[in-house]
């Protein structure tokens, strides 16, 4: 009886939350009035002189200085000028943008060609019931080494395969966006993050001891232990809160990918599967040899952050042709150019939405509210005077709430890592436990943050199957996954605190020499 309390109360709850999130307007004009609100924040702030000094690190070349910041107003006549002159290029310039526009265009064809709908019944055929709640949110998590390919691939094909097997489409939208986004920092492998993180803790413990290295896997053993913790409570927390909350699906949206694979279908999806082995093969030929065409200057960095996106076109692209023309789907170049056409046209309240939110992050970021904020509450947590286990509780916390407003993990770390790593040290803790402790705070709240650059996208995502679903719909379906996120990662640091475990390959809590 108490356990059917406590659930009532989490629904209501929860449904507060939607109806109050959906009874604001459209999300194209709700970002509209929160742009309206910086431009008159930043301008009353302005006027007040708020300005904050503090120590960061540059991001590109990791020199750290003292900066003092103040807050610039979007009502000034520089703040006027920027709002126009800058438009086009806020728009053009939003990451996500181009990374879900060219990634469409090989997902169209994957989806045109019916490869898509082939693959999900052979997944729906092949993989037991039971797990596949468990199978979507791992693959969430793991989908980080790809940099941001997990929120235009998996999310929406999260949605898609609980469809395929009758149950909420938008419960799987909510499971692959949880290991995807919440749990960002968790993996069994390294991430584009780690080398990035540990760049900026290297400098800032440089601080206290000048000859401080932090290596890139010193988070090693705690991720990879967080990325069965984050599949389990996204499993629970799909299956036991969201999916009974949200009911059976009753939208517009039906399952297409029904039936048994007819033999011509299962010869395409053989010879698709060998081209993806094929490209696969012909890919780490490019990337693996140390003098590899893709290794500008004997790196990759280039490569990943620029060149990931069309290789992930690339990889749906040449499938989904194998498998047309084997099954006789695709028989001219104009059938592919009208499954590409048809894919970017379903975008056009995606762009709207993208128009708008991109302004408002822009504005945000010009006018130094962000990094206002961020070192205020630095501020804030480190006069309160917490030691030991309550202080590392309270730093997961701030990192969280900060979050909800900055959304780049590096920037935050930018302005954070030399306030705290230097004061943890003193206290006898290592960077790299203050690292970890950040990437928590990080990861749980990102899932709920309309600043978070992909958020606008999974509204987009989730409108497909439910019309009325707003950024309050979102919200309350992601808030289950945002507190035990938080309070779970918390609490295996706290035992990884207790026996004092290695965090990572010679990486420890305390502080050694």
């Amino acid at each position: 009886m108490e356990v059917k309390q406590k659930k009532n109360f989490m629904n209501k709850f929860l449904d507060f939350i939607e109806a109050g999130g959906n009874k604001l307007p459209h999300p194209v004009t709700l970002f509209f009035i929160l742009c309206v609100i910086i431009v008159i924040v930043s301008g009353i702030a302005a006027k007040m002189g708020a300005s904050v000094t503090y120590t960061a690190l540059d991001r590109k070349t990791l020199e750290i200085s003292e900066k003092t910041l103040e807050v610039k107003s979007l009502m000034s006549a520089e703040g006027i000028r920027y709002i126009f002159n800058s438009m086009v290029t806020n728009f053009t310039g939003f990451a996500p943008l181009g990374t879900v526009l060219v990634a469409l265009i090989g997902i169209g064809v994957c989806e045109g060609s019916g490869l898509m709908s082939a693959t999900l019944r052979k997944v729906v055929t092949s993989t037991p019931k039971k797990a596949i709640t468990a199978v979507v949110v791992l693959a969430g998590v793991m989908s980080n080494i790809a940099s941001d390919a997990g929120y235009v691939v998996l999310v929406p094909l999260g949605a898609l395969i609980f469809l395929s097997f009758g149950r909420h489409p938008l419960a799987g939208l909510a499971a692959a966006f949880a290991g995807v986004s919440g749990g960002f920092s968790a993996n069994l492998l390294l991430s584009t993050t780690d080398p990035l993180l540990s760049g900026l803790t290297t400098e800032a413990a440089r601080l206290m001891r000048p000859d401080y290295f932090v290596n890139p896997a010193s988070n090693y053993y705690f991720m990879f232990v967080s990325t069965f913790i984050i599949t389990v409570l996204g499993t629970i927390i799909t299956e036991k809160i969201v999916e009974p909350r949200l009911g059976k699906y009753e939208g517009d949206m039906v399952d297409t990918h029904e039936g048994d694979l007819t033999e011509i279908e299962r010869k395409g999806l053989r010879y698709a599967a060998i081209s993806v082995i094929l490209y696969i093969v012909l890919m780490l030929v490019l990337m693996i040899p140390e003098n590899a065409i893709l290794r500008e200057d004997g790196v990759l960095k280039s490569f990943t952050s620029h060149g990931l996106v069309p290789a992930l076109m690339l990889f749906f692209l040449i499938p989904g042709l194998v498998y047309g023309i084997v099954t006789k789907k695709i028989t001219s170049d104009k059938e592919v150019a009208k499954m590409m056409g048809k894919a970017l046209g379903t975008m056009g309240g995606y762009l709207a939405l993208v128009f708008v939110s991109a302004q408002f992050v822009a504005y945000f970021n010009f006018s130094h509210l962000g990094t206002y904020i961020a070192v205020e509450g630095a501020a804030g947590l480190k006069a309160i005077g917490f030691t030991g286990l309550p202080l590392i509780l309270a730093f997961i916390l701030v990192s969280a709430f900060i979050n909800l407003f900055m959304g780049s993990a590096s920037a935050k770390w930018a302005i954070m890592a030399p306030v705290f790593v230097p004061m943890l040290m003193q206290l006898g803790y290592s960077p790299e436990f203050t690292q970890v402790a950040y990437r928590i705070g990080d990861s749980s709240t990102n899932i709920i943050s309309p600043l978070m650059s992909y958020f606008a996208m999974i509204v987009a995502f989730a409108q497909q199957y439910d019309k009325k679903a707003g950024m309050g719909t979102l919200i309350s379906i992601m808030l289950p996954y945002s507190i035990c996120f938080l309070i779970g990662w918390s609490l295996l640091l706290v035992v990884w605190f207790i026996f004092n475990l290695p965090i990572g390959p010679e990486a420890f809590i305390h502080l050694i020499g």
